[in-house]
């Protein structure tokens, strides 16, 4: 009762468990090399509404609720054992400052979109561009970078003007209103477009290959001697930028493709003898779309990822497993990630403009040798196949990844606004992080664990054969069935 009246913690102390060394993920500042422009600026939001009288109002300003400190850090280890190291990374936490690095009567902001689409751009387009004007009250322009990084320099794409009025209702649609594209990264045009525009800061929304030309940009403008924060937002729908809790716009798909699993789920157990509905997902290299639809569904009886090797037949495959579900209970609804079953089709020497690998059929491929097997067995399978694709990338973010959007959003300019430069934003351990580019990109895109717990829930869920145990390289040998 006492540790409780003084604010201590309670409870039962663990012997030899604790934190030893904390080792933070250094962010770069703008001020080591640069003057602070915002020197004497107290860091209040710039501008709400009050009520006023009549049809008048003014614009007040407020206090933030709380400042972040230099150091404040957010720890990434925060499952501790006996007997297990206790030192840990930390991030640096996110969030307004109370020093400011620009002076936002000064600033010039630009806002660009790469790669394929998602779920909440959109929102992160509004969100940087309120948090610059409503915020911190700049009183220079931000420009919407249009058709990813070419758009810095395609005279047939010019950079769109956007205000807070511009913006504010363009969260309500899918897409991008900048529109995207691969590749088109010219780093002397880019700087061009910096220089000649007098921007500050830039914000480059996409995926690891996207933050790494991001950094490359960050790096060119320090040895160029231009004072430029460039912030990432990372942008992924296949969940696989490592560190982060998740991406953006991750939610709203897995929600999205409950519909094509409904409608799978229909199809199979409509349609006679042995319905069988098979449902391909975006996942490219990682299953995390593919096994998140599959357990927010509760109806798929195989979940097939990149991760954990697909065995056909034999004691551990999956179309025994199939004709099985389908004996019990007359139809079996499948989920197949796209970038699945390498092991089976071989990997691809063909790439996009990203350098993205371009993927076989696994779906049409599931299809036929289904209806293959049954057909050996002296039986007969009425397989659908569906496939969403771009579907569960092209709605409009739900209230979940709005909310991360608009967190993300008003971090990352908080964070520019500080002089960090050279970082991207996401959240770690439920709280908003300032992390490194060259840290996040080097293990991505990560891919979900097969010995992890939601791998573990697939297969309680699904009741398939565990297959995690077969090497690819055993399989490609002939070691395994295949």
């Amino acid at each position: 009762e006492m540790r409780k009246a003084e604010g201590l913690p309670t409870g039962t102390k663990l012997e030899g468990v604790g934190t030893g060394g904390v080792y933070l993920w250094e962010v770069e500042r703008l001020s080591k090399y640069f003057p602070s422009e915002g020197e004497g600026i107290e860091n209040i939001m710039a501008a709400l509404n009050d009520a006023g009288e009549g049809d008048k109002h003014s614009k007040v300003r407020a206090k933030y609720n709380k400042l972040i400190s230099d150091n404040e850090c957010i720890l990434a280890n925060i499952r501790k054992a006996p007997g297990k190291s206790d030192e840990t990374r930390a991030y640096i936490r996110a969030g307004p400052r109370a020093k400011l690095h620009f002076n936002p009567a000064n600033v010039n902001a630009a806002i660009v979109t790469c790669g394929g689409l998602c779920p909440g751009l959109n929102n992160v387009v509004r969100e940087v561009t309120r948090a610059l004007f409503h915020l911190y009250g700049i009183q220079g322009k931000v420009y919407g970078i249009v058709g990813g990084y070419k758009g810095f320099y395609d005279p047939k794409t010019p950079p769109l003007d956007l205000t807070a009025e511009s913006v504010e209702d363009i969260h309500h649609e899918g897409g991008t209103i900048l529109g995207s594209s691969r590749g088109g990264f010219d780093i002397d045009k880019i700087c061009e477009f910096i220089q000649s525009k007098k921007i500050s800061q830039l914000y480059v929304i996409g995926g690891d290959g996207t933050h790494r030309g991001a950094f490359k940009i960050h790096e060119t403008c320090m040895e160029r001697g231009l004072h430029v924060a460039v912030a990432g937002i990372p942008k992924t729908i296949d969940n696989d930028v490592d560190y982060l809790d998740r991406s953006f716009g991750f939610v709203t798909s897995v929600e999205s493709a409950q519909s094509a699993i409904r409608a799978a789920k229909v199809e199979a157990s409509c349609n006679l003898p042995n319905g069988i509905g098979i449902v391909k997902l975006m996942g490219r290299s990682s299953g995390f779309i593919a096994a998140h639809a599959s357990l927010g569904s509760g109806d798929v009886d195989l979940c097939l990822i990149p991760e954990v090797p697909i065995v056909l037949d034999g004691p551990t495959g999956c179309l025994p497993h199939l004709m099985n579900r389908v004996k019990e209970k007359g139809y079996a609804v499948v989920v197949v990630a796209e970038g699945a079953g390498e092991e089976l089709l071989g990997a691809s020497t063909e790439t996009d403009a990203s350098g993205n690998k371009k993927l076989p059929q696994i779906g049409e491929y599931m299809k036929k040798v289904i209806t293959e097997y049954f057909k050996d067995k002296g039986d007969e399978a009425t397989v659908k196949y569906i496939d969403p694709s771009y579907m569960i990338r092209s709605v409009p973010a739900n209230a979940t990844d709005t909310l991360y959007c608009m967190q993300l959003g008003q971090n990352a300019v908080h964070g520019t606004m500080a002089g960090y430069t050279g970082f991207s934003v996401g959240l770690c351990n439920n709280k908003m992080c300032l992390l490194p580019i060259p840290e996040l990109v080097a293990t991505s895109p990560r891919q979900m664990d097969p010995k992890g717990r939601t791998w573990e829930r697939i297969l309680a869920v699904t009741r398939q054969p565990n297959t995690r145990e077969f090497s690819r390289k055993s399989l490609f040998m002939g070691n395994g069935t295949k």
